[in-house]
């Protein structure tokens, strides 16, 4: 990393920003997915902040990132001698990243001297607005508080309350520095601390907003008010009756309710996703302030190029032939990292996310005699690829990381792929003819991956959850499974949407894939022309000026 004291003490961006986006936007979030080569992400919340910030390059909006510059990323994804799943931590290093001299401190477990410094993305490096990305790995820091920024979603506790210090608080006060903003904006609610800071500092509510990710409750933190109270979660220490007033259920203080407390509005990021936020804070009172403004993907970075092209002049000859091309370069890896040749003429499913037990990775082995039924089958063959970080100390997830892999590893025709991270992302949906998703329905708030895979020529077979019910039409650009009851207990569910995925398989994406090219090619062209505009991050960075922002 350069050193240069003096540079970007300023909002500074490289063009004169749009009238319609000249409000001044600050964005915090835990990840950013802006390239494969900056490795401070995880998966879907990272992608969806990367696009973001391309696209408010792309627009000439008036905004900045503000995220941390993880020494060791997320974890480096591996295998052990027996091919389960290895975590390993290795420090990254990051020459394009540029000092900007900028330096706070913020007080942690009463240490109010624990030094937080700047680092700068500039925009011409990878097409994104300015990205400041702060470090406590400083040579005035003692050994603890140096740590902080090692790891991303680090699993001690204690730790991730000091990460929630460090981008809230100290994000805010190198936002200050910068000269301030218009509107604070909270990704998911990591840096809450920002908004308590803000709040003292005499920032209205009007300035703050807030957008919620998942239903899931490990996307919603609660934590004891008094023990994030003694470690200075609030920028300062609040008195017994101000963190009275902060609290939920007991000593609970649930981070997205206070985020939604502090904002003038805030988002869910999908249509779908709104409603079930909704009903989740409607026992708060909060429900009213949740206006849906769905996630998406940037089409540029996102699309194969000839691909595109290809789309564009309806050239099928082309389009074949270049998705043919995209699927052998994705078989290299499959072959580099199983020994295993898959043919590019063979149906291909891909099964590729963040592992979490919600989303079923191993669905299709649950009735396992007509899985093997269906992969064994020589006159129309079907290949299958899963991929997917787990958090590595989440050992349900790696177990069935692990399932997958042992049940890979007795036929010719299924791989299990490690180091899920921008570029595989890419690959697999350039390369795959299926992509799918198999979320317990309400459970999945947006499911981006399923955007970028249909502007790469990949047809979504899926559950109806997140983004798909303002995308999806069954037979024309997707396959959807018919809707499970959610109230229906999980064995329950999982029965009914496994067999819906093994009638469709077999009687529909198989045939219309080996009987009926002409047909397949019509949906997936009607696909690509669906997802764009529709969900290019485009539109979501324009709605989020038009609507989250606007006074």
């Amino acid at each position: 990393m350069s050193t240069s004291p003096s540079l970007y003490r300023t909002w500074h961006h490289p063009y004169t920003p749009a009238k319609a986006f000249s409000k001044r936007v600050a964005y915090f979030s835990m990840e950013f997915g802006i390239d494969q080569a900056l490795k401070i992400y995880s998966g879907g919340l990272g992608f969806l902040a990367g696009s973001h910030l391309r696209s408010a390059f792309d627009l000439k909006q008036n905004m900045i990132g503000i995220g941390m510059l993880w020494k060791y990323g997320y974890y480096d994804q591996s295998r052990h001698e027996d091919r389960s799943m290895r975590a390993e931590r290795i420090r990254k290093r990051y020459d394009f990243l540029e000092d900007t001299g900028l330096e706070v401190s913020v007080t942690i477990s009463g240490n109010p001297n624990v030094r937080v410094r700047a680092y700068i993305l500039k925009p011409e490096v990878f097409g994104s607005v300015p990205l400041y990305l702060l470090t406590t790995d400083l040579p005035e820091n003692d050994h603890l508080s140096r740590t902080i920024t090692d790891q991303l979603y680090d699993s001690n506790d204690e730790t991730r309350i000091s990460q929630s210090i460090v981008l809230g608080v100290g994000g805010a006060k190198i936002v200050e520095m910068l000269g301030g903003a218009s509107i604070y904006h909270l990704n998911e609610g990591h840096a809450l601390p920002a908004f308590y800071y803000l709040r003292d500092r005499g920032v209205p509510q009007s300035q703050m907003v807030f957008t919620t990710h998942t239903p899931e409750k490990g996307g919603n933190e609660e934590r004891n008010g008094y023990h994030l109270n003694n470690r200075g979660f609030f920028g300062r220490e609040l008195t017994p009756p101000e963190l009275q007033q902060e609290l939920v259920g007991g000593d609970t203080l649930n981070y997205t309710v206070s985020a939604l407390r502090h904002s003038k509005k805030a988002n869910a990021v999908s249509k779908l996703h709104a409603e079930v936020a909704r009903g989740m804070w409607q026992p708060f009172g909060l429900e009213g302030k949740i206006i849906p403004i769905t996630n998406a993907q940037h089409p540029v970075y996102w699309t194969d190029a000839a691909l595109q092209k290809a789309f564009e002049k309806r050239n099928t000859r082309a389009f074949k032939r270049r998705k043919g091309e995209l699927k052998a370069a994705l078989f290299e890896t499959v072959l580099d990292q199983t020994g295993k040749r898959f043919d590019p003429n063979v149906l291909t499913v891909v099964w590729a996310r963040r592992f979490a037990a919600y989303k079923r990775a191993d669905l299709l082995l649950r009735d396992f005699e007509r899985f093997r039924k269906l992969v064994s089958q020589t006159d129309r063959p079907v290949q299958i690829i899963w991929a997917g970080k787990p958090y590595p100390t989440d050992f349900g997830a790696i177990q069935v990381f692990n399932r997958l892999m042992e049940v890979s590893w007795q036929f010719p025709n299924l791989a299990v792929l490690t180091g899920y991270e921008m570029a595989l992302s890419r690959a697999l949906k350039e390369g795959s003819d299926i992509w799918l998703n198999t979320p317990r329905i309400t459970r999945e708030a947006s499911g981006t991956s399923g955007m970028t895979a249909a502007m790469n020529g990949s047809l979504n077979l899926t559950v109806n959850d997140g983004w798909i019910p303002e995308f999806g039409k069954h037979g024309k650009n997707a396959f959807i499974l018919p809707e499970a009851d959610a109230r229906q207990p999980h064995p329950v569910q999982d029965d009914m949407d496994a067999g819906n995925l093994y009638r469709i398989l077999e009687e529909e994406v198989v045939p219309l894939y080996y009987e009926k090219p002409e047909a397949w090619q019509e949906m997936v062209f009607n696909g690509m022309q669906d997802v764009v505009p529709g969900f290019s991050s485009h539109r979501m960075a324009e709605q989020y000026y038009r609507e989250l922002y606007a006074d």
